[in-house]
């Protein structure tokens, strides 16, 4: 007997297991070496192209919150608010988008614009809550933020690499993952029989 809520559940899994698993395995330094590209986002894209915009924003949640715990554990509470920010208003947008127009334009311009939201929303993210990660006993907030305003551009150059490659991915792998999650996962089981 076939579960429609338990198989969405079990792909949520995959598709959040997948992005960890990215996380470990594809990740290096972008621009200064604190900024690290990953490609955790393409899982969650595809989440949200699949199932829209709100199962994309939990998947975000879902791994921003794994990745605190094991990869980033450095960057603590700050790390993982500013990823599910930035993340979450790519997914969001993108997701959002495609949902009204499921064509490969509409995949296009949910990407593209999603980009330019985690872009934008991440300067003032960067301005305020990067000084935070820089604070310590000898340099207050104050001296911190004016740190951070010489390399303001050097985030906002990694958001649109590291978007620019994950949309480029997502855009290019959306359609043949989406058949396999279109099919009936407890059904290959029983053919196999």
């Amino acid at each position: 007997m076939r579960n429609p809520r338990i198989e969405k559940i079990v792909k949520m899994g995959l598709l959040c297991a997948m992005s960890v698993a990215l996380m470990y395995v594809v990740r290096f330094p972008l621009i200064l070496p604190f900024l690290e590209y990953d490609m955790a986002d393409v899982p969650m894209l595809i989440g949200a192209f699949l199932y829209g915009p709100f199962w994309g924003l939990l998947l975000v949640g879902i791994v921003c919150v794994l990745q605190a715990l094991t990869v980033s554990a450095g960057s603590g509470w700050i790390g993982c608010v500013m990823h599910f920010v930035a993340t979450g208003a790519y997914v969001l947008v993108a997701g959002t988008i495609y949902r009204g127009k499921r064509t490969l334009g509409g995949a296009l311009l949910g990407l593209l614009l999603g980009s330019l939201a985690m872009m934008l929303i991440m300067v003032p993210m960067n301005l305020y809550l990067s000084p935070l990660f820089l604070m310590s006993a000898e340099m207050d907030y104050a001296a911190a933020q004016s740190s951070i305003m010489g390399i303001v551009w050097s985030f906002v150059a990694f958001n649109a690499i590291k978007a620019g490659i994950n949309s480029s991915v997502t855009y290019f792998l959306y359609k043949p993952v989406s058949r396999l999650f279109k099919k009936d996962f407890f059904t290959w089981e029983k053919r196999a029989q």
